[in-house]
């Protein structure tokens, strides 16, 4: 037989052990290129630069998703 609780946990004891589960909000920065909100230390989704060096050709990519919604 698996142990159980001997008395019934109350909701105040229950919420107190609950409350460091809360999500955060997530941490913005502001892109030095284009000014737009990013994630930290993550390429800019709206410019596609990386502290100040395109990693990712934002034309190409938007030529790509054009070509691919055609098909």
């Amino acid at each position: 037989m698996t142990p159980l609780p001997k008395r019934k946990l109350s909701k105040g004891a229950r919420n107190r052990r609950r409350s460091h589960l809360a999500l955060k909000p997530a941490s913005l920065a502001v892109c030095p290129a284009c000014k737009s909100a990013m994630l930290p230390h993550h390429v800019c989704p709206n410019c596609g630069k990386y502290h100040g060096i395109e990693v990712i050709d934002m034309e190409a990519r938007e030529a790509r998703k054009k070509a691919k919604a055609q098909t």
